[in-house]
């Protein structure tokens, strides 16, 4: 691939002189059991059982719209920021049951490397153990008719916060696909990039970029006032230290979570169930008022309109603790 137009790049020889080595678990800070190992600049990344990068692969690629990732030849590249580096990654499938984890534009160091692994560990919910989700949804009157087909596709994830409320907020009350032509304006306009052989890799915005932002510069896109005003009040509240995943994830009580982001304006309980169940990982995040949802169980089930709340909560009863990963299963019928 063609030498990246901006950023310094580290010689093979450079990588190649870097020892090979098993990560262990404890540098991971316990991401999950198995073990990563980086061998002359390429990382093998251990997948749980339940895997399919192929499914996951067709979940990234719903969207010609995406411009937060590429996926090109069943490989995805993507940019990540790690302090003041912009680091583009390629992550590929290799037949003998792992993820290959390469950096394209620089080796950056090891610490860089461990938290980078652990983003995409967080993105593709490696840590999760579905065994006991395939086993509740085997006798699931919805869920036994799609899980095999879409057998190892994970819950991914939006690790990073401000883009996973943001995304939401941009979503609301509109269809996908227009969403999607929002956020593809709100990053090309706000958002940070670099080229890398001919291709553009983008950088959702930081807080701090949008901060010095009017919400005329939001209506711009058209976003409505509403939502250019709770996107520039998030921006706030993270600059400032108020919202924070960490703050957000200290607490034990969902309920409480939940509560919390209600109360930003613009936040209403559609969207935090979505950044529970996409960014805070509350496997029993159950956004009932979701339409794509609706209408899944509505072909499912063959229904002649939309399921009631009350059927939707009798369905997510049966669902224990895997409310989140049923409800994206039934997405996944959608696309």
């Amino acid at each position: 691939m063609e030498v990246p137009l901006e950023n310094s790049v580290q010689t093979d020889q450079t990588i190649n002189r870097c020892d090979s080595k098993i990560l262990s678990k404890r540098k991971l800070n316990l991401l999950y059991e198995d073990k990563w190992i980086d061998k002359k600049g390429v990382i093998s990344l251990a997948v749980p059982k339940e895997f399919s990068f192929k499914e996951c692969l067709h979940f990234l690629g719903r969207s010609s719209e995406e411009n937060l990732h590429l996926i090109k030849n069943e490989t995805i590249y993507k940019l990540f920021r790690i302090e003041d580096k912009k680091i583009l990654v390629q992550i590929s499938w290799d037949e003998g049951g792992s993820m290959q984890v390469e950096f394209l534009n620089f080796y950056p160091r090891e610490s860089t490397r461990l938290t980078i692994l652990g983003i995409i560990s967080e993105w593709f919910d490696l840590k999760s153990d579905l065994s006991s989700f395939y086993l509740m949804a085997e006798t699931d009157a919805i869920l036994k008719n799609i899980i095999h087909d879409y057998y190892g596709l994970r819950l991914i994830g939006i690790p990073n916060l401000f883009e996973a409320i943001v995304w939401a907020v941009i979503g609301q009350h509109i269809n996908l696909a227009f969403a999607y032509t929002l956020k593809k304006r709100f990053v090309e306009n706000f958002g940070e990039k670099i080229i890398y052989a001919g291709n553009l890799f983008w950088l959702f915005p930081t807080p701090k970029a949008i901060l010095r932002l009017s919400p005329t510069d939001l209506l711009g896109l058209q976003l409505t006032q509403n939502k250019s005003n709770c996107i520039i009040d998030l921006a706030r509240r993270m600059e400032n230290g108020i919202l924070s995943k960490d703050i957000l994830t200290r607490s034990k009580n969902l309920e409480s979570v939940k509560k919390e982001l209600i109360n930003i304006r613009g936040v209403g309980s559609w969207t935090a169930d979505y950044v529970l169940m996409k960014c805070l990982r509350d496997p029993t995040a159950f956004p009932i008022g979701d339409v794509g949802l609706q209408n899944a169980i509505k072909n499912q089930l063959n229904l002649s309109q939309k399921p009631s709340k009350k059927i939707m909560k009798e369905l997510a009863n049966h669902w224990g603790n895997w409310k989140a990963y049923a409800t994206f299963y039934l997405w996944r019928t959608l696309i």
